[in-house]
């Protein structure tokens, strides 16, 4: 990478790690916090007030990211991150359930990751675009295992409406950022491989390996949030353990986690063994969520099972973007992400207002359930899927002067060894390539590119 696209890389993943902050930071203290405040008369209005965020997430991400291709991505940023500050300080001053529901959905509304992820790929070459990617991919996972540890100690200092209002100003100082210190692009065009193309929506819909992945993202973190509207008053109520120390829990379980997950990627991408380490990974999310629906009475049953919980979530939040960037069409990756996108945000809307109202009319046993019922329907699932072809995507530029055939180039391309799939885009100046991914003739592809320029 070069300092320009390094700076765009590193400023834009704290951009986006900032604004999952505002969802993360509170997770394990808002049902808490959310059950002090009038009108919250029962977890179901705990659940809602959770959950908002998600729901207008999912609604606005797309159009947000179509939006910023007609009218700017750093524009959309703008509006984006003012909506969230508006959010998170309407939350922080909110006296009722209502208002903090109010809050949650203005923050929700700030949906400006597909102009983010748009924005980085105007900045970066094609061969960085992958490394680019990662890094915000690394600032999501640290911001969550963060959160969940700091949380607990930030929501003893200065309340959960203060945890608000420092998202709020730390939102405010991110405007800055985007300003100042992330380049503006010298050429902004539509990118198949991190934008949402309209023209290929049905196809991915259709596509029932897709299909299958969207459902399991929406049940994983509809799991999740389900799972934080009980938690926190388990681990107090059975686990006799104040709030400001909920943070011994999760460190040493999102570490663990962490840690084991490490091996687990490696083993499945080198020995092409993903598929069984996703499943087994969804069978031990299966096992996790039954166990805290039937045996979730004592503070070490809880650690348990919350150790079980984040090792599969762990391994499960890395295998699934691999597995869609290898099962979606070579130019509609970006496509195939936006909908699982979308998918994960309605599940974090759907799984948190489910939860409290499960809560509420069957305590722990019918929101353990009922998230166990969707472990087990998407094991069935996992199990059935087609193995993913042990391929990585590649993306070659092909020059702004070219005027060659696009429909020919990609027909020579497929026929250079290890190349699976190649699609050439002639309005993004862009092939891409599915390749093999431990024998494929790179040399070949890029001295055929040269030569057609």
């Amino acid at each position: 990478m070069n300092p320009l696209e390094l700076r765009a890389s590193l400023g834009l993943a704290g951009v986006y790690a900032l604004r999952m902050l505002g969802m993360f930071l509170i997770l394990p203290v808002f049902a808490l916090y959310a059950k002090t405040l009038p009108g919250a008369s029962s977890p179901t209005w705990i659940g809602i007030a959770l959950g908002s965020y998600g729901l207008t997430q999912a609604l606005l991400q797309l159009p947000f990211g179509m939006w910023s291709d007609r009218i700017g991505r750093k524009r959309v940023i703008y509006f984006g991150l003012v909506l969230f500050a508006i959010g998170s300080f309407v939350a922080a001053n909110a006296h009722d359930i209502g208002w903090l529901i109010v809050g949650r959905v203005i923050q929700g509304s700030g949906a400006i990751s597909a102009a983010v992820t748009a924005l980085l790929a105007d900045l970066t070459r094609e061969e960085n675009r992958t490394k680019a990617m990662a890094m915000i991919g690394m600032s999501i996972g640290t911001t969550f295992a963060v959160s969940l540890v700091i949380g607990p100690v930030l929501g003893h200092w200065i309340g959960v409406n203060g945890i608000f209002a420092l998202t709020g100003v730390l939102t405010l100082m991110a405007l800055i950022g985007v300003k100042y210190i992330i380049p503006d692009p010298v050429i902004s065009r539509f990118h198949s491989d991190t934008e949402t193309n309209t023209s290929r929506l049905m196809d991915v819909l259709k596509n029932p390996q897709l299909l299958r992945l969207n459902f399991g993202i929406f049940a994983l973190h509809g799991a999740q949030m389900a799972m934080f509207v009980v938690i926190p008053f388990a681990l107090i109520s059975t686990g006799h353990l104040d709030k400001q120390h909920h943070w011994e829990v999760y460190l040493p379980v999102t570490l663990g986690g962490f840690l084991l997950m490490v091996p687990a990627i490696i083993y499945a991408e080198t020995r092409n063994k993903l598929k069984q380490v996703f499943v087994g990974a969804v069978a031990l999310m299966t096992v996790a969520q039954l166990g805290m629906a039937f045996a979730l009475t004592s503070f070490w049953w809880i650690v348990a099972w919350l150790g079980a919980y984040f090792i599969a979530f762990n391994i499960l939040e890395a295998t699934l973007p691999s597995i869609i960037s290898k099962i979606a069409p070579a130019d509609a990756k970006g496509t195939a992400i936006g909908v699982y996108n979308t998918a994960q945000s309605f599940g974090l809307f759907l799984g948190a207002a489910a939860g409290g109202l499960l809560y509420t009319h069957f305590g722990s046993t019918g929101v353990f359930s009922f998230t166990g019922l969707m472990m087990i329907s998407w094991l069935v699932m996992a199990m059935t899927m087609v193995p993913p072809e042990p391929v990585k995507s590649m993306m070659f530029h092909i020059g702004e002067n070219w005027r060659g055939n696009p429909i020919e180039l990609s027909r020579m391309l497929t026929l250079q060894r290890g190349v699976k799939e190649a699609v050439v885009m002639l309005e993004e100046r862009v092939a891409y390539l599915k390749v093999s991914q431990k024998d494929w003739d790179e040399a070949s592809v890029q001295q055929l590119i040269q030569e057609t320029n």
